[in-house]
């Protein structure tokens, strides 16, 4: 944990000498295939390999990185059909960072992509390349690998992701290029397209500052001081309402909700009642379906 906190904040200087360049990512690839009959198993079996073998094995970046500090994740596909090689179906991508000085660690993604479709062929090698589209299939696994990184880097140090959001606008161009669903521009407000929207359009990209408020100044803070990081992780998540009144429909709400919300419950189980009511407020709003959630963090209860 230590050097990831050194990489953040020396990484333009270039000031790690003692750490060796390694793979960034522990990935964890399931694939549940228990909607599909018939004789597919195996193929399943050799996709789910394939895809850990390239998420686990490939350099996505030119950082250095020490075995310890690999960032963990995890990609959960469900097939929904394969015919003739092509599979269609979803993928849950979630992705934690470590608190610093604690043994806890936070969620920084947790998405359910429903656009994923990709043709591939038992045995068929996943060629990796950063600035061509191999394959519907490993720009999807691009995509994610480098959604995970900018997220990561964003919360240890301001605008650390910067380098990978650049990445993702190469991806998703191509991908939108190739005129597959899941890139496609105002397709719906949830694909990958807007997911990158979410973190580089003017109107959201607040979501950054953030990560790094929340994470950084906040969670990282509370080992020490309590008070003094929760105060800031009140401060930054003020932003959610200044996007929710610019962009209501920003999948970068449902983001925040999905990766936060239980986390809230248990950071304000022993907060101030004033400091319970104002997150309360803040947030009920625009999650009106979480009440139940949100209503254990205006009371205290700390989530089981």
């Amino acid at each position: 944990m230590s050097r990831r906190l050194m990489l953040s904040l020396c990484a333009m200087v270039m000031c790690l000498p003692f750490t060796v360049k390694a793979q960034e990512l522990n990935c964890k690839v399931e694939i549940n295939s228990d909607q599909i009959e018939g004789t597919y198993k195996e193929a399943f079996k050799t996709l789910e390999q394939a895809i850990n073998d390239y998420m686990n094995t490939n350099v996505f970046t030119n950082t250095q990185f020490g075995n310890n500090e690999k960032i963990e994740c995890r990609m959960f596909f469900t097939a929904k059909e394969y015919t003739d090689g092509k599979f269609v179906g979803d993928l849950q991508v979630q992705s934690i960072r470590p608190v610093y000085n604690s043994t806890y660690t936070t969620t920084l993604l947790n998405f359910k992509d429903s656009k994923i479709e990709f043709n591939y062929t038992e045995n068929e090698p996943l060629v990796f390349s950063p600035t061509r589209m191999e394959s519907q299939l490993t720009a999807i696994l691009n995509y994610y690998a480098y959604l995970i990184l900018a997220l990561d880097f964003d919360s240890f140090s301001p605008n650390g992701g910067e380098p990978y959001y650049e990445r993702l606008k190469s991806i998703v161009q191509m991908g939108q290029s190739s005129g597959e669903s899941g890139w496609k521009a105002f397709e719906d407000n949830k694909n990958r397209s807007a997911v990158l929207s979410a973190f580089t359009d003017p109107a959201t990209q607040k979501l950054r500052t953030m990560l790094y408020d929340y994470h950084r100044r906040g969670l990282d803070e509370m080992t020490t001081s309590p008070d003094k990081g929760r105060a800031k992780i009140t401060e930054s998540i003020g932003v959610i309402p200044e996007i929710y009144e610019i962009a209501p429909m920003s999948v970068g709400l449902s983001l925040f909700k999905d990766a936060k919300l239980d986390e809230l419950v248990n950071i304000y189980s022993k907060a101030p009642q004033s400091e319970r009511e104002k997150v309360f407020n803040m947030l009920q709003m625009i999650y009106p379906t979480e009440h139940e959630r949100l209503n254990k963090i205006k009371t205290g209860q700390e989530k089981q």
